[in-house]
């Protein structure tokens, strides 16, 4: 049967680099549905960030297999698995010398789009994310808030329409009320692409908003896989603890 295009398959997957005392991943085995969103949520350390990137390749296991789209990851051509997978990143990686609108769309521009494809696209995607052309094409990454910087960020990694979105950490260093703009804004735009979405968060609250399936990750091992619709009545040790952190105002009041 022939895999879905933006489907990640985990099997029995091992990361043990050489030097180090335990496996920061530990046999996981996991498929991600296309169109999905799954979030990976763990305490800092946990193996989160590592899983996510072995999609792209920027991390390869050392036992098992990924899987996207069906085809394995390692031994794949690097370059073009990446041009159809979409990342974003807590510090948005945006380049100081070029106009957000140069920003959105480099992918395409190393594709060998034309000029005007480039800034069709680059147009269309910043009006999406709710970055209005006309006033903030021409401006510098230096003259945007850090939430309109994150808004360019997943701009630029939709450009080339990838059918897998990763996500480690981005709204992270944002104030409350910034990063509620931001996952309501990703929500909607997610549920109207139909992308396959990973998300790497230590926020409970978000990794429910955001995701179909929360996955909890815990010393390189999946420790629990929920649908988010069923997290904070789980009866589970791990999901538990996670509930009562979030809780705990409401505890102690």
């Amino acid at each position: 049967m022939t895999a879905a295009a933006g489907s990640v398959e985990f099997t029995h997957v091992s990361f043990a680099p050489h030097g180090v005392s335990r496996p920061i991943l530990n046999d996981i085995s996991l498929t991600l549905e296309a169109g999905t969103t799954t979030a990976l949520l763990g305490r800092s350390g946990s193996g989160k960030t590592t899983l996510l990137r072995t999609v792209n390749g920027l991390v390869l296991p050392t036992g098992g297999s990924v899987r996207v789209s069906g085809n394995e990851v390692v031994g794949a051509d690097l370059i073009k698995l990446r041009r159809g997978i979409g990342y974003v990143i807590q510090e948005t990686g945006l380049y100081p010398h070029m106009s957000i609108e140069r920003n959105v769309a480099l992918p395409l521009e190393l594709a060998g789009k034309t000029l005007s494809e480039r800034t069709e696209r680059a147009h269309a995607l910043l009006h999406d994310v709710g970055l209005e052309p006309s006033q903030y094409a021409t401006r510098m990454p230096w003259q945007l808030s850090g939430g309109q910087r994150q808004r360019a960020g997943v701009a630029r990694a939709l450009a080339a329409d990838p059918a897998i979105l990763l996500l480690d950490e981005p709204f992270g260093a944002l104030d409350p009320l910034t990063r509620a703009e931001m996952q309501t804004m990703l929500r909607d735009l997610l549920a109207r692409l139909g992308k396959t979405a990973v998300l790497v968060t230590h926020d409970l609250q978000e990794a429910i908003f955001l995701a179909h399936r929360v996955i909890f990750i815990d010393a390189g091992n999946v420790a629990a896989d929920l649908p988010s619709q069923d997290v904070l009545k789980s009866d589970l040790a791990n999901v538990k603890e996670y509930v009562r952190a979030v809780n705990r105002f409401e505890a102690a009041g």
